[in-house]
C-alpha cells in the first residue's frame, strides 16, 4: 500500500485505505471493476484484494461479475452490500417532504412523500414518526440522516423559512431522530453538492448552481464543495438585489432577485395570490399553458426567464464560473424561455466575460438534487476512517 501522510501505524494506514476505497466505489456509482479501483488508488493487486475482502466480510461491499466480460475469469465489480449502510435523506419543502434511502454508489429509493400544513410541528411531527418507522426497519444499517430545508441554516440546526414565518426552528429537537448523525443543510446547497458529485458540475473547479422553486437560491461551488459562508448560512443569492426591483421580500430585504424568478413570480405576474408556501400546482399549470401557447402564460414565463438571465450575468461578472447549472423550476424556464434568458444573460456580461461566456446548463437531476445532496452529506461523514468505526454489520 502507498504511504499516506498522517498515517503513523499500519492500522491507521489500513483504515485510511479502507475509507479511500469505499469513497471511490461510492463516487464512481459502484461501476468500477476491482482492477480499475486498484489502478485509481495506486494499490498493489494483493493489497486491493485484502482490502476488498475485508470490506466484504464486514458487510460494507458485495462483489458481483460485470455485465459483460471477455474470456477467462469474470471481472468483479465491488458495489453495495445487500445489508450494507443506508443513508436516509429528506427533502423538506414549504408544502411537503420526501424521504428516501440511499446506498453506497448513490442509488436512492423513495420511501415516503407527504404534504404538510406549513407549521414546524405539522412538518416535523409526521416526518419524525415516518423516520422512526424506517429507522426500526433498517436498524444498524442506517448510518445518518440528511435533511434539506428551503432556507438558511445556522449552527447546523436552526432553520429559517421566510415564506412560512419560521424563525430559528430547532430541527433536531423537533425531529427526534434517535441519536443518529443528523446533517441539516440548505436545499440549494445540497442540490449543488449533488450536481458536483453526479451532475454537470462534476470535475468543475468553479461553478455556479441555481435552484428555482417558489423563489430562487444559488451558491458558488469551488472544488466540488458549495461555499456555505462564515456561519454556514450561504446559498442565498436569490436575496441579492440583482434585477432592480424594490418590492419587500418575506426575508426582510427589498428588491430580492427571487421576487422576480420562481413559482411566486409566475403567480404574481398573472395577478394571482402568492405566498405561504402554496401555489406550486398553479405555477405548474401556468408552465403547461405556456407550452401550449397561451399568451398570458408565455409572457409570465418569459418575464421570469429574462430576470433569471439578468441575475446570472451579475453573478458571472462577480465570480467567473466555468459553468452555470439550473435545477428545479430553472429547468423549465431554461427550456421554455431559452432565447430570452440567454439574451438577458449575454446582454448583462462585461465585455471580457462575453468573449467566452460560461455555459448555461439544465441539471439532469431536475427536482431530485436536494434529496440526493442530503444523501451525499451522510456518506461524506460516514466514508471516513472515523465514520467507519461506527459501523456494525447487521446479523
Amino acid at each position: 500500500m502507498p504511504i499516506v501522510t498522517g498515517a503513523t501505524t499500519s492500522a491507521e494506514l489500513r483504515a485510511h485505505n479502507r475509507a479511500r476505497l469505499l469513497r471511490t466505489v461510492h463516487d464512481g456509482g459502484a461501476g468500477r471493476t476491482r482492477s480499475q479501483l486498484t489502478k485509481d488508488l495506486g494499490l498493489s493487486r494483493g493489497a486491493a484484494s485484502v482490502l476488498v475482502g475485508g470490506l466484504v466480510a464486514d458487510g460494507l461491499l458485495h462483489e458481483g461479475p460485470a455485465a459483460e466480460h471477455g474470456r477467462g475469469r469474470p471481472t468483479q465489480i465491488p458495489g453495495p452490500h445487500p445489508r450494507g449502510p443506508i443513508a436516509l435523506a429528506v427533502d423538506l419543502r414549504e408544502d411537503g417532504w420526501d424521504l428516501a434511502a440511499g446506498e453506497l454508489g448513490g442509488r436512492t429509493t423513495l420511501l415516503a412523500a407527504r404534504a404538510h400544513d406549513g407549521t414546524p410541528d405539522g412538518a416535523f411531527g409526521p416526518l419524525g414518526h415516518t423516520l422512526a418507522t424506517h429507522l426500526q426497519r433498517y436498524g444498524s444499517r442506517a448510518v445518518g440522516i440528511g435533511l434539506a430545508v428551503p432556507g438558511p441554516v445556522r449552527e447546523g440546526r436552526l432553520v429559517d423559512v421566510s415564506h412560512l414565518g419560521w424563525r430559528a426552528v430547532d430541527a433536531p429537537a423537533l425531529l427526534m431522530e434517535g441519536g443518529l448523525p443528523l446533517h441539516v443543510g440548505n436545499d440549494t446547497a445540497y442540490a449543488a453538492l449533488a450536481e458536483a458529485r453526479r451532475g454537470r458540475l462534476a470535475g468543475v473547479h468553479v461553478g455556479l448552481h441555481l435552484h428555482v422553486d417558489f423563489d430562487l437560491g444559488g451558491v458558488l461551488v469551488v472544488g466540488g464543495r458549495p461555499l456555505g459562508g462564515a456561519s454556514g448560512a450561504g446559498a442565498e443569492f436569490g436575496h441579492m438585489p440583482l434585477t432592480g426591483g424594490t418590492a419587500p421580500c418575506a426575508c426582510g430585504a427589498r428588491g430580492c432577485w427571487g421576487m422576480d424568478v420562481g413559482s411566486y413570480a409566475l403567480l404574481r405576474h398573472l395577478g394571482l395570490a402568492a405566498g405561504g408556501g402554496r401555489g406550486r400546482d398553479q405555477a405548474r399549470a401556468i408552465l403547461a399553458k405556456s407550452a401550449q401557447g397561451d399568451p398570458a402564460a408565455q409572457e409570465a414565463v418569459l418575464s421570469g426567464a429574462r430576470a433569471l438571465g439578468r441575475g446570472i450575468a451579475a453573478l458571472v461578472n462577480a465570480h467567473d464560473p466555468e459553468i452555470v447549472t439550473l435545477s428545479g423550476l430553472g429547468v423549465e424556464l431554461h427550456a421554455q424561455g431559452r432565447q430570452v434568458l440567454e439574451e438577458a444573460f449575454l446582454g448583462g456580461l462585461m465585455t471580457i466575460r462575453g468573449d467566452h461566456p460560461p455555459e448555461l446548463a439544465a441539471s439532469e437531476l431536475a427536482w431530485g438534487g436536494a434529496l440526493r445532496g442530503a444523501m451525499e452529506s451522510v456518506f461524506d461523514a460516514f466514508l471516513t476512517p472515523a465514520g467507519l468505526t461506527t459501523w456494525r454489520a447487521p446479523d
